[in-house]
Parts: C-alpha cells; structure tokens; sequence
C-alpha cells in the first residue's frame, strides 16, 4: 500500500509541475528581444570610406549626459518598434518617424535634464498645420530613469 501511495504522489506531483509550466509559457510573450537599428548590407557599407578625422565644418558635441538622457526619452515617446495604426494619413505615419522631431534639453535641477521633443517645422504639414504632439521628459541623469513627463 505504502508503494501504490507514493507512485500515486509521484504521479500528482508530475501533474503539478507540467500544469505550473504550461501556465507559465505564456508569461514567455512579454520577454521580447529588443529592437535592434536597422544596417547597411555589407556591400554598401564597405564602399563608405571614414574620413581621418571629423569634418570641422558642422561638427558638434553632444555631452553624454544628454546623450543619454535623449535616447531613454526617444525610447519612451518613439520606440524602434512603433507601428502606425492601420489607415494612419500621410501625416500620422510622418508623426510616428524619429526624424520628424527636434530635440531641446536644458537642466532642470541638480541631477535632471528636461529634454522636449519638438515636430520638426514643415516636417509632417502636408495637410496642415500638425496638432501639438511634443512632449517633455524629466530625466535622473543620476539614476538614468523618467522621472515625468509631460505631453
């Protein structure tokens, strides 16, 4: 009798296992790779050639603070995945584009800079003037986090 109870056991804890992973695949979906900007095919970029040093014509510094407080705001108001919704106009699908907006950033405090997000003028108007999409992010530039933001 001892034996049929423990085979019986066995049996019922295979069940609840097996029953506990099935439940947990779908928790799977919400673990999607990040993604990834788009490459040249190696062709084309192996016909572009660096110059030696950048031009100093047009050249820019950008500090890494607002380097990186700009790209966890564009990850938030633009992420890479973003779709226009089926039937968007020409102007919706040009507001859903990262190069459609101009970024301002200024400090806001000891350790937060507000970046803004701006439509490009004569970017997105082929049917008029845009409606107001810009938005301002507070960034901890201490903790790399959003802290508000205000559309």
């Amino acid at each position: 009798m001892w034996h049929e109870r423990s085979v019986f056991l066995q049996g019922r804890v295979k069940q609840g296992v097996l029953l506990l992973l099935a439940l947990s695949l779908p928790a799977c979906s919400f673990f999607r790779r990040p993604v990834r900007p788009v490459f040249a095919l190696p062709e084309e970029a192996a016909r572009f050639k660096f110059p030696l040093d950048l031009p100093a014509e047009g050249r820019m510094l950008t500090p890494a603070t607002v380097a990186v407080a700009t790209q966890l705001a564009m990850d938030d108001f633009q992420p890479l995945d973003r779709q226009p919704h089926k039937g968007a106009t020409p102007d919706e699908i040009c507001l859903y584009r990262r190069d459609s907006f101009d970024v301002w950033t200024s400090p806001a405090s000891e350790g937060v800079l507000l970046v803004r997000f701006v439509p490009r003028d004569n970017a997105c108007d082929s049917d008029g003037p845009v409606m107001d999409v810009s938005a301002t992010y507070a960034i901890d530039v201490k903790q790399w986090r959003i802290l508000a933001v205000k559309r």
